[in-house]
């Protein structure tokens, strides 16, 4: 069976930025359990920064590139599903870093981008409502995006395993 597949930069830019956000995830919601280890938050917030960065190109990307079309066996409800999953996984993958920032730009920690400059920081006073919603914000995003990234696998690997539809070769 032939199936259509997203474009090769669609697919690079999905692999490096899922490799990333799955890293970030289990550094910021094991901060507590490795900081004995290693200083896990300058590599979260660097992280944080380049998942900003790509998932905006991701975006104009996705705005310029035509999707391949899903399976005809998929209705109508599994669509609108997986439509409604991919744009809270976009509005997250910007979200959650601008969060990060602007809770981070009223700390007294510099970003830095693994050592090789500075981020700038937000005029975001320490210890404002602003600051304390971007901490609220990220960590309650931070479930919902491990929530989704979970479901996104799981769907996935059922429409490879199970339906055997292509939709997973799509993104291979």
């Amino acid at each position: 069976m032939d199936y259509a597949k997203y474009n090769a930069g669609a697919r690079a830019l999905h692999w490096i930025t899922a490799v990333i956000i799955v890293a970030n995830l289990a550094g910021g919601l094991l901060k507590e359990s490795l900081s004995d280890v290693v200083p896990i938050m300058p590599v979260h917030k660097a992280t944080g920064v380049t998942v900003l960065a790509l998932s905006l190109i991701r975006l104009g990307w996705r705005l310029t590139w035509r999707a391949p079309a899903y399976p005809a066996t998929m209705g109508r409800l599994e669509r609108g599903l997986a439509h409604s999953v991919h744009g809270l996984l976009y509005l997250l993958m910007i979200a959650m870093p601008l969060s990060g920032w602007i809770m981070s730009s009223g700390g007294k920690y510099p970003i830095s981008w693994f050592g090789l400059f500075e981020w700038p920081k937000l005029p975001v006073p320490r210890g404002s409502v602003l600051q304390e919603f971007g901490a609220q914000f990220h960590e309650t995003a931070g479930w919902l995006m491990l929530a989704l990234v979970l479901g996104h696998v799981a769907a996935a690997l059922r429409h490879h395993f199970i339906l055997k539809d292509g939709v997973l070769r799509r993104m291979l």
